[in-house]
């Protein structure tokens, strides 16, 4: 039996910690040539941001299509230890209602974790997907029943896998981490190949005829530490590795985050070991490619090109050194929170394919951009708007609760970016007494066009006042009207 072609195929690709230019469509020394391709026969926004700059917020965020501040998870330490817990469906389980067979494959980090978290009564589920893959250490508060693991299913190439990232420390932000080396295991025996070959033996074999798929792929890298597979700083020359530029000042000013705990490392390294550390990011961003680039011929090869709507993007993004050493994310400055983000294939409107889109995108749109090319309800009480429809937002909002590691939640920052402006509004100290000291708010201005590696602070610069306010009046009614829309009562009226 043939099945139903109206409804597209459904393909998320998803990397971790990727910067929005690590791509050669926009930096030409970077090599991600699949990737490259997916936007020339495409759309790539490229304004988008995450809405939070960390993991697991960012995570719960694009999956719910809900504002951390919505879903009640706002740093890396807090989670829905339970299906019971969720405030709505969350992407898989709406296009599984809708009658799409769904399958996952790698990180999606609903849970934390026993040994951070092992006082909260984790009930893990495969949330949604009815195929699951995974490449995590054996935990039976995380650990998702059903789900296929690769430390139970490969348990020897796992091994090799966890002792070599163990020098780096957990989860491989380190300056060792940072500093990186050329892995021991060949390309492809690591857990991103490991996850690649699941996906693809769900394409080649796993697919039920007669309905559309959801197929969701994720990988860890290339997130810190930079264990890069043999082969791949080779296709680089560090010579042609340009220096992170320079700030005018020698210490980070004051703004919504501490100083970078790596600056001091990075200064005492040479330019050249420096240099090293963009090249090894730039080489597992060219490794994470052509595992991509492997999944989208197999569709090709499999005659689903045009049957399938496929979107790239990543759950936030790396300093990787920019305001003076500053690595990592954690942060509501471009590096750390601008994505890339890519829509292609069966659904793009005509004339855009090969085109690119400077919205205010969000990744909150994603799940409305997906469920609507599947045939979906429309779900107007979420601040997210398909990406294939007219632009929803004048501007683009992030919020920070801190990293998640701390003893207690801190006090938030909140931004709201525009192509030209960014405003962060933020509060120093924890969240339980801050609403006695808002007198203590702290402020950043930065322009974009003139300034684009925020460097120099105008928001107590008089010349910019009526900025300043334009922008935090636009904030404020972008919050209000997107609380306004959820939650709401099902016997209100109608949106």
């Amino acid at each position: 039996m043939q099945r139903d072609r109206e409804r597209p195929n459904l393909l998320l690709l998803m990397a971790d910690q990727h910067r929005w230019d690590a791509l050669g469509c926009v930096t030409p020394t970077v090599q991600t040539p699949a990737l490259d391709a997916l936007a020339a026969r495409g759309v790539r926004c490229t304004q988008a941001v995450c809405n939070a700059p960390l993991c697991v917020p960012s995570r719960y965020s694009l999956m719910t299509g809900l504002y951390p501040s919505q879903n009640g998870v706002r740093h890396n330490t807090q989670m829905c230890p339970t299906d019971a817990d969720l405030p709505v469906p969350v992407l898989a389980q709406r296009l599984r209602d809708i009658g799409y067979q769904t399958a996952g494959f790698g990180k999606t980090h609903w849970y934390i974790g026993g040994d951070i978290t092992p006082d909260i009564p984790t009930i893990p589920s495969t949330r949604g997907f009815a195929i699951r893959a995974e490449a995590r250490p054996v935990d039976p508060l995380a650990m998702e029943p059903g789900a296929t693991n690769m430390a139970t299913a490969a348990p020897a190439a796992y091994a090799r896998v966890r002792a070599e990232m163990a020098p780096f420390g957990r989860g491989g932000e380190s300056a060792l981490g940072y500093t990186g080396r050329t892995s021991a295991i060949p390309a492809g025996a690591d857990r991103e190949g490991w996850l690649t070959e699941q996906a693809l033996a769900f394409l080649d074999g796993g697919r039920d005829p007669d309905r559309p798929f959801f197929l969701y792929l994720s990988f860890d890298f290339p997130h810190a530490g930079f264990n890069v597979p043999a082969g791949y700083e080779d296709r680089y020359d560090l010579e042609a590795i340009p220096d992170r530029p320079a700030p005018p000042w020698a210490d980070e000013p004051a703004g919504h985050v501490p100083p970078s705990r790596w600056a001091a490392d990075w200064r005492a390294k040479t330019p050249r070991e420096r240099r090293r550390t963009t090249l090894r990011y730039y080489a597992l961003c060219s490794y994470v490619d052509d595992l991509f680039g492997r999944v989208l011929r197999r569709l090709d090869e499999l005659g689903e090109r045009d049957d399938t709507l496929i979107l790239f993007t990543s759950d936030h993004g790396e300093m990787l050194g920019d305001r003076g050493h500053r690595f990592s994310k954690y942060c509501l400055y471009d590096g750390s929170v601008r994505v890339p983000l890519i829509v292609a294939g069966v659904g793009i409107p005509p004339g855009r394919a090969g085109t690119t889109d400077d919205r205010p995108a969000e990744l909150v749109d994603i799940l409305p951009t997906l469920l609507a090319a599947a045939g979906g309800p429309g779900l107007p009480e979420l601040p997210g708007r398909s990406l294939l429809d007219a632009p929803c937002r004048a501007g683009q909002f992030a919020e920070l609760h801190g990293g998640g590691y701390e003893p207690v939640q801190v006090a938030p920052a909140y931004m709201w970016r525009t192509r030209e402006w960014k405003l962060i509004l933020s509060l120093p100290g924890v969240v339980a007494d801050a609403g006695t000291r808002l007198g203590e708010a702290r402020g950043e201005l930065y322009d974009l066009r003139a300034d684009p590696h925020e460097w120099t602070n105008l928001y107590d610069d008089r010349q910019y006042l009526a900025t300043r306010e334009r922008l935090t009046r636009e904030l404020l009614l972008h919050l209000a009207t997107v609380w306004a829309r959820y939650p709401r009562q099902a016997a209100r009226a109608a949106l």
